[in-house]
């Protein structure tokens, strides 16, 4: 005779499939970790990576943002150096 039914909530069932995503836990051992059946994590997966196409886009879309921001970051660091070496020379110039 079957036992009951567990219900896991959506935090847990997230949380199990970002261990395996993140970590590249295989899905068994995830299964006897948590001491549930190795399908229930399994079909918690496979239902993520088929919904993943809309989590991939905003992860794609902050990376390129992102990207951008690093762009614009490390060129305000470039004239930021040019202008103290300048202030550097100006003060060497004005002292001597």
């Amino acid at each position: 005779m079957a036992g009951k039914r567990r219900k896991f909530d959506a935090e847990f069932r997230e949380g199990a499939v970002r261990i395996v995503a993140e970590t590249g836990k295989p899905i068994p051992q995830l299964a006897q970790d948590l001491g549930i059946n190795e399908t229930t994590p399994a079909s918690w997966v496979s239902r993520a990576r088929r919904a993943g196409g809309a989590t991939a886009t905003g992860e794609s879309e902050e990376l390129a943002r992102l990207r951008r921001e690093n762009t614009q970051l490390k060129k305000d660091n470039k004239e930021l150096a040019m202008e103290r070496d300048v202030f550097k020379r100006c003060m060497v110039l004005w002292v001597t």
